[in-house]
């Protein structure tokens, strides 16, 4: 039996997890799904000092208030700036990290400097689900996950994308494995030998492809929970 705890991007929380979720439990493993603070059934919580601090507060917490052990922490999009953070500080209890579609990024940069446009006020608004709009992303939801998407997403909070990311763990801290779904496997190891930042601090990973969208916990769950399975 393995011990996962599976962190989401922006906009989205636990649920998004859930096929996933079920798919390791029935192989008999203890699965951790969690919504970050500000975010989904945890909207109401969201404030002007909702950030990348208190998301990784949440999964630090997590960990230690279920006393986990020898945990593989999956971080999504996003959700792999509080896991590298998250993962420093509870070093001695992480067996893994895998990141989904995801990285460290370089310490003291944000998500906001790599992902671009603009975080005003106190949150950032869900994208528009649009598959037609963005197929790459969005490549292999069918018309229930889009409808998912666009009825569950909220507005993520803003300041947690603004904060640059501190002290965190990388590749050459812990065992690391990068999912890679939207970007080729050669085209990832390019990019890390080139330095950039998505995948700079992924130099010791081992990197699988996952050839779909960027959310292949609802895109394809199954094939995601057999990856995972296979690290743990």
């Amino acid at each position: 039996m393995t011990t996962y705890v599976l962190v989401p991007g922006m906009w989205i929380g636990a649920w998004a997890w859930r096929d996933v979720t079920a798919a390791l439990r029935a192989r008999g493993h203890e699965v951790y799904p969690i919504t970050l603070t500000g975010v989904a059934d945890r909207a109401h919580l969201l404030g002007p000092g909702t950030d990348l601090d208190l998301h990784t507060e949440d999964v630090v917490r997590l960990i230690e208030a279920e006393n986990l052990r020898d945990v593989v922490l999956v971080g999504h999009s996003y959700g792999g700036m509080p896991v590298s953070a998250a993962a420093l500080r509870v070093r001695d209890r992480i067996r893994h990290i895998v990141y989904v579609d995801s990285g460290p990024l370089p310490e003291g940069t944000s998500q906001l400097a790599v992902s671009g446009g603009t975080a005003e006020g106190d949150t950032v608004p869900p994208r528009d689900w649009d598959a037609g709009a963005d197929p790459v992303l969005l490549a292999g939801l069918d018309d229930i996950a889009l409808d998912r998407l666009r009825r569950l997403s909220t507005p993520h909070p803003a300041a947690s994308v603004r904060q640059p990311l501190g002290a965190h763990a990388t590749s050459k801290d812990l065992p690391t494995t990068l999912i890679a779904c939207t970007f080729p496997l050669e085209q990832v190891r390019e990019m890390a030998a080139a330095g950039h930042p998505f995948f700079a601090e992924l130099t010791e990973a081992d990197v699988v492809g996952l050839p779909t969208g960027h959310w292949p916990m609802l895109s394809e769950p199954e094939a995601l929970a057999g990856h995972l399975e296979q690290v743990g």
